[in-house]
């Protein structure tokens, strides 16, 4: 583990497109985070809590496939957390349903703890701990980054103790101006907002810098928001500016929309 510099926490699921796509692929933000920091070249361990079931058994050996260290991965007896996925005539997706299973009340343990205190960055994402894990993490004075578009508990939303907080806008750039707004008042270090088909914006408070989206065939865009917000941790880890950080969030977000699913994987029939 000593060698792993960076770390993703939080939700797995298995991602149940319904007929007539009919197959399950591999998700979740901290997975899908974990698994593209892995492809991008980062040393990355991922920390959570499968079930006892063939579908935990599945992520785990795809995680181990990706690279990851899964040292720290919990295996609780409970079902494995599984999203509902509807697919329209025209390609929009709509979460029909969601069982985090494993995942609900998930804490690391003070094993994990201490992993991760010496990471160089750490990325939560769907997490419900009212903020205990960001907390310890900015004390140990560790680099902490999370979407708190995945999260919608009130107690989960905190941003306080953020490096760079994550958050989506849609289509909307009025509420993409006042999301950057209010992520910066409320503490965080930089404040990223994706605005769908319109690209993304990031500040710090004394610039704000905003890219377009790159042209590309949209297969699915399922976990195209964690591969942006794993391009942009890359970029930042690597010392880049706003822009470029958010250059590299952009093209590996297209590139995880030129396939089903958040990242390269095969899928099983439903």
């Amino acid at each position: 583990m000593d060698s792993f510099e960076f770390a993703a926490v939080g939700d797995n699921c298995i991602d149940r497109f319904m007929p007539p796509v009919g197959l399950s692929l591999i998700g979740g933000n901290a997975v899908n985070v974990a698994v593209q920091l892995s492809g991008l070249g980062l040393r990355t361990a991922y920390f959570g809590a499968v079930g006892a079931d063939d579908n935990g058994r599945r992520i785990l050996t795809c995680l181990r496939d990706n690279g990851l260290c899964i040292d720290h991965v919990q295996v609780l007896d409970a079902v494995t957390a599984y999203t509902d996925i509807e697919v329209d005539e025209l390609g929009e997706r709509t979460l029909a349903f969601e069982e985090f299973g494993a995942c609900k009340g998930y804490r690391p343990n003070d094993l994990d703890l201490q992993a991760l205190t010496r990471m160089r960055h750490v990325h939560i994402g769907w997490l419900d701990d009212g903020g205990a894990l960001r907390r310890t993490l900015k004390a140990a004075g560790v680099s902490v980054s999370q979407d708190l578009s995945v999260n919608a508990a009130p107690c989960d939303l905190g941003i306080d103790c953020l490096d760079i907080a994550f958050a989506s806008a849609g289509d909307d750039p009025a509420e993409a101006e006042r999301l950057l707004h209010s992520l910066l008042a409320g503490g965080a270090r930089l404040a990223v907002v994706t605005c769908g088909a319109r690209g993304s914006m990031a500040s710090d408070g004394t610039q704000t810098r905003a890219v377009g989206t790159q042209p590309v065939n949209v297969v699915d865009t399922t976990g195209a928001g964690d591969s942006f917000i794993a391009g942009f941790i890359h970029g930042f880890s690597e010392g880049c500016d706003l822009q470029s950080c958010l250059e590299a969030g952009r093209d590996v977000a297209a590139r995880t929309c030129r396939h089903l699913g958040g990242f390269p994987q095969s899928a099983l029939p439903l």
